[in-house]
């Protein structure tokens, strides 16, 4: 009996078993288990996920990985998820900034211990920066700063200078950072080995910076900001006591007329007024006392909603090859193309599907033999061979296919930076091909803000003194990707504009929606289709530091229902990393990016499969096209 030859294995399998040794043994714990994918490398629980390597590794490819593995080996042993969740702020630019400096903490473990880990380590983070997008930043407003301050602690806990690719970001930001933290660093390499002292210090250079709005713990005296780091606490406080006499006034507004207003109230659906800072004493707004109109409509008007907006004189609607140059948006394409080609197997195929769904559904029927309609053609040798044969029609079939449009709401938030946006990109990307090849026509549409921290609206609210509840307060930027009559192939450059580093900052979610229910309102077709994609609730530093914690997010949760309830548009989410059934009535959520092409074909997939959403018959309901000026 002849033995079977033993399979040869590639010259990467005994890389990759040297790798789970290695990690395991980093971290300390036999029981971690490591696997291989293309997605991006991540410890969850007690596994390891490491890139898959080529299948002959260069020297480069094989230290990067290494920093990977030795990276998660030191953040499975050098870290307390309990204490992190504890300390940590809540999602936005503060949650990211803390989380990447706990990581260069936990990187500086090792490096100061071996230096064959450090030499790995910093392998993986000039390939982190190796895209090459950060060399010619020159503006410290499209500098994450995030990736300045994770680098700085770097150099400060290791000794090691940032990488050459990443060292135009840390230039923009060091003299501000360390001009106002330089106290912070001091203290910060004699806590290294101290997770809850670290970040208890992390947490003052968030206060420093003014970026700790949204701190996890509730504790008055770590929230409370000192006159030296914040000069307008004094200030912030005594609005905050005028906003609370203000809310007493309007209660007893409210009870006067009470008796008036009731009736009123109980026939329609009104806002909680307790959800939003709103002045109702106001000279130019609305009197408590008005009756709520039933074809008030929050997508037109939203401050009867208790929603204000401080200005819009610096909000924009902008097309993206406005906000960049040809060459700028040639370099980006590229740069998505190459991505394209690690998703386009499995994008293509969930394609592919949604294609087959939608032909199958707009194939042309036919019914022959009849007495009018339009001629035969086929059947005309039936009078040749038979002149007393009749003539005979043919009538196409009605289909049940409508005139259809779909719009891909994108959330642009800083909080998508990496490989979400990136995702988000290629399958935004595809789909608009698929789609625009079964004659559905699509509009991809991005929304964030011009600048962090409120931008020229809070300068503006500032030089007027500062007045109590402005509402919202940061200048909105809506971005027009694709608009649904341009073809693809006209568009695609600007897809890619998405990829742009410091383009991502803050997300006001309802007003985005608005607007692009607004265009989508204004289209011809039958049905109306609109997809949002987020990864977050909304979130604005400047807007939620005047106003209450969920002041966004009430206006969100009406703008939804308004579009469930009222409207014809189709609405529909899709949360990555982020549970956003409790927004949506049609939503899913994914925990991986990699997911997004699938969720996206399989809930359009299911929209066309069902019956179209009726147009509601309401009294006054309108589409009128909401404008950013």
């Amino acid at each position: 009996m002849t033995q079977s030859p033993k399979r040869r294995e590639t010259p990467s399998e005994p890389l990759k078993r040297v790798l789970g040794l290695t990690v395991r043994a980093g971290a300390g714990d036999p029981e971690i288990d490591v696997s291989y994918g293309p997605t991006k490398p991540a410890l969850e629980g007690k596994h390891v996920r490491l890139a898959e390597p080529s299948r002959m590794p260069t020297r480069a490819e094989i230290a990067v990985l290494r920093g990977w593995a030795d990276s998660l080996a030191l953040t499975a042993a050098c870290h307390d998820d309990a204490v992190h969740r504890r300390l940590a702020p809540a999602a936005g630019p503060a949650r990211e900034v803390f989380e990447a400096m706990e990581r260069a903490r936990v990187e500086a473990l090792g490096a100061n211990r071996m230096s064959g880990m450090a030499d790995n380590l910093a392998a993986k983070c000039e390939d982190e920066f190796a895209h090459g997008r950060f060399e010619r930043i020159t503006d410290r407003n499209d500098a994450p700063i995030g990736s300045a301050l994770a680098l700085l602690v770097r150099e400060r806990l290791t000794g090691r200078a940032p990488p050459e690719s990443a060292r135009a970001v840390v230039d923009l930001w060091r003299p501000h950072i360390e001009e106002r933290a330089e106290g912070v660093f001091r203290r910060m390499r004699g806590l290294a080995e101290d997770q809850e002292g670290f970040g208890r210090l992390v947490r003052d250079l968030l206060k420093t910076l003014e970026m700790a709005d949204d701190l996890a713990e509730g504790e008055a005296d770590e929230t409370e900001e000192t006159a030296e780091e914040q000069p307008d606490a004094g200030e912030a406080e005594a609005e905050s006591e005028d906003q609370g006499g203000e809310g007493g006034e309007e209660q007893r507004e409210e009870e006067r007329s009470e008796g008036e207003a009731g009736e009123a109230e109980e026939a329609t659906e009104t806002p909680d007024r307790d959800e939003f800072d709103t002045e109702a004493e106001e000279p130019d707004g609305l009197e408590t006392a008005e009756p709520w109109r039933p074809n008030v409509s929050v997508l037109d008007n939203p401050e009867p909603f208790g929603y204000k907006v401080y200005t819009r004189s610096h909000d924009e609607e902008v097309a993206a090859e406005d906000i960049s140059n040809p060459e700028e948006l040639e370099r980006l394409r590229t740069f998505l193309d190459k991505e394209l080609k690690s998703l386009a197997s499995v994008v293509a195929r969930l394609a592919n599907r949604l294609q087959r769904r939608l032909l199958a559904q707009q194939s042309r029927a036919w019914d022959f033999d009849l007495e009018e309609g339009a001629l035969d053609a086929a059947r005309l040798t039936r009078i040749v061979t038979d002149p007393m044969h009749p003539l005979s029609f043919k009538r196409e079939r009605d289909t049940e296919f409508r005139d259809t449009v779909v719009t891909l709401l994108l959330d642009n938030s800083g909080s998508m930076r990496g490989r979400p946006i990136m995702v988000a990109a290629c399958c935004a990307d595809i789909l608009a091909r698929t789609l625009e090849r079964c004659g559905v026509k699509v509009e991809i549409l991005g929304f964030t803000t011009r600048a962090w921290k409120g931008g020229q609206s809070r300068e503006d609210w500032l030089a007027a003194g500062k007045p109590a509840s402005p509402g919202r307060l940061n200048d909105l930027r809506h971005i027009i990707y694709k608009t649904a009559d341009a073809p693809w192939r006209r568009a695609k450059r600007s897809l890619a504009l998405m990829m742009r580093e410091g383009l991502l900052k803050e997300n006001i979610d309802g007003e985005a929606l608005a607007w692009a229910h607004a265009r989508l309102m204004a289209r011809p077709e039958q049905r109306r289709i609109l997809m949002m994609i987020s990864d977050g609730a909304p979130v604005d530093d400047s807007t939620l530091s005047v106003n209450s914690g969920s002041y966004l997010e009430q206006h969100l949760r009406k703008v939804i229902e308004e579009i469930e309830t009222r409207s014809p548009v189709e609405l529909i989410a899709i949360g990555i990393g982020h549970d956003v059934t409790r927004y949506y009535a049609r939503a899913v959520t994914i925990s991986d990016p990699s997911e997004l092409a699938g969720a996206m074909t399989d809930k359009l997939v299911e929209l066309f499969e069902e019956t179209p959403k009726a147009m509601p018959a309401r009294p006054g309901a309108r589409g009128r096209p909401h404008r950013v000026h």
